[in-house]
Parts: C-alpha cells; sequence; structure tokens
C-alpha cells in the first residue's frame, strides 16, 4: 500500500509543479453553474493567454471542440508558428466533472488530466475565460475579435479571481 502511495505522489507531484493537476477532481466555487457541453462544441478563437511553453510563439489559435464516441469531448488545438512557418496543432480529450458545472478535466497526456475551468461564459456561449490553475489563463471566442467592452469586463473579472491580467498575451488573429 506504502508503494501505491508513493508512485502516486512521485507522479503527481512534478505535474503539480507545472500547472496540471492528476490528484484532484475538486470544483473551485468561481466556475459557472448552469453549463450545457453541447452548447461549447464547436470552434474558438483564443483571444488572449497566459504565455506558456507549449503555445509560445503562436499566432491564430484556435481549439475545436466535438464528442468522441466514448462520450469524452475531443479537444483539437491548432496555431500557426510563424518562425516556422507551419501550423502546429495538438489533440486531446476532456470530460466534465460534475453535469451542469464549468468544471473540466482535459489531457493531452495519456492518464494525466490539468482542470479546465470555465469561470465567466457568456450567456450565448458567444465568449469565455477559462482557468486552468493559477499559471494558465485564456479568453476565448467565436469569434476572431471581441468588442472592447467584452474584453474590459474579462479583464476585470480575471483580475477579481486574483490573476495579473498584465500577463496577457494578445493572440493575433487572421481568418
Amino acid at each position: 500500500m506504502k508503494r501505491r502511495i508513493l508512485i502516486l505522489l512521485a507522479l503527481c507531484i512534478p505535474l503539480a509543479l507545472f500547472g496540471s493537476s492528476c490528484c484532484s477532481n475538486t470544483i473551485p466555487p468561481e466556475v459557472v453553474s448552469g453549463f450545457e457541453a453541447e452548447k461549447y462544441l464547436g470552434k474558438w478563437y483564443e483571444i488572449a493567454r497566459f504565455e506558456h511553453r507549449f503555445e509560445k510563439g503562436l499566432t491564430r489559435v484556435t481549439a475545436e471542440y466535438s464528442w468522441r464516441d466514448d462520450g469524452k469531448v475531443r479537444v483539437l488545438n491548432r496555431g500557426y508558428d510563424a518562425a516556422k512557418k507551419e501550423w502546429r496543432q495538438a489533440e486531446g480529450k476532456a470530460e466534465l466533472i460534475t453535469a451542469g458545472r464549468g468544471a473540466l478535466k482535459v489531457s493531452f497526456f495519456g492518464p494525466f488530466y490539468a482542470p479546465y475551468r470555465v469561470v465567466e461564459l457568456d450567456p450565448q456561449y458567444r465568449w469565455a475565460l477559462v482557468s486552468s490553475g493559477e499559471d494558465y489563463l485564456w479568453i476565448l471566442s467565436r469569434t476572431p475579435q471581441l468588442p472592447p467592452e467584452v474584453l474590459d469586463s474579462l479583464q476585470q473579472r480575471a483580475r477579481k479571481l486574483g490573476y495579473d491580467t498584465q500577463r496577457f498575451v494578445w493572440v493575433e488573429q487572421k481568418d
């Protein structure tokens, strides 16, 4: 039994240091309620993000969500690397932690999941503010741009949640 616990800790501690959460499926109180996965499916444009190594330097970033045969959600992230003049993409899977809440877990690396928390969502599913721990934050939209008043509102919400919005990288979007 002790050996299993040590193995689990050996796997989870390094992941926790890099922003993943394999050991916890807790639902933070700030996620949206009334979340409908079916309405969330489709293409989203990344408007802003906190920079991290797996998206560094990418422009024209999108995320597409669709149902998989096993009932989980297929996640296809795509972005253009101008330095290499090529498209990069990563495919993962996500699943709801609790129906009706904007708390999911997402995996791009086998059995290792990270939190995906929808903390603000337009009632018509036109834009969203998504977090994955304190070091990851995204503003997503169904269109390549958002009106300034919506961006201001989402930044205010992020600051209320304790995020430093000065860290946002504004993503160049071209169709």
